[in-house]
């Protein structure tokens, strides 16, 4: 069966564009994390807010996106396990589960899954609906992100939303806009080619 004819079946998603194999899920998922370690090193500081604004995000919705729930899921498990355990691949070059911040990884974990699921069926293959999935997958990790947040410092729901959501709306739509653009040029691109 040619990839062509594996890739637009109902149910696929961008990573299955490769010929399927054990070695080629191991890559991607190990490719993953390892993408979301290096775009977390993209680190802004935020006056006022323990939580930076990182490529992290983007990363990991994308990841997510392309690879299906399954994958994004192991992806960013991988990521947020060997964080925990040591390896300084947060945020800045942090490690560890105690930090403000860390809820946001445990959301981005929740939101790869998500945004996952919705891409296998068919959520990333034109603007609006991938719009609607990077939408509700920064949801996703603002929903555990912020509460983590709250916990960590003891900042009231005010101070929380204003320290770990508000200071990056604009950053998000600008991740969410390139996501829009390259998931479903992605899916013309592979349409021209199968």
């Amino acid at each position: 069966m040619s990839t062509a004819s594996v890739s637009f079946r109902p149910g696929a998603v961008l990573a299955d564009l490769l010929p399927a194999s054990r070695v080629r899920d191991i890559a991607l998922v190990v490719g993953g994390a390892a993408l979301t370690g290096l775009a977390a090193q993209v680190s802004v500081p935020v006056p006022g807010s323990p939580v930076p604004v990182t490529g992290q995000t983007f990363a990991a919705l994308l990841v997510g996106t392309a690879f299906g729930a399954r994958r994004g899921f192991l992806a960013l498990g991988l990521y947020a396990a060997l964080g925990v355990a040591g390896l300084p691949w947060f945020a800045g070059g942090t490690s560890g589960a105690g930090g403000a911040s860390f809820g946001y990884v445990l959301g981005m974990l929740l939101a790869a899954t998500v945004v996952g699921a919705l891409a296998r069926r068919g959520a990333d293959r034109s603007v609006p609906r991938t719009a609607g999935t990077m939408v509700l997958g920064s949801a996703v990790i603002y929903a555990v992100g912020v509460p983590y947040l709250m916990a960590a410092t003891g900042m009231s729901f005010g101070a929380a939303l204003a320290a770990g959501l508000t200071p990056f709306l604009i950053g998000d739509a600008l991740k969410a806009a390139l996501a829009v653009g390259a998931l479903p040029a992605a899916w013309k691109l592979a349409g021209r080619r199968g």
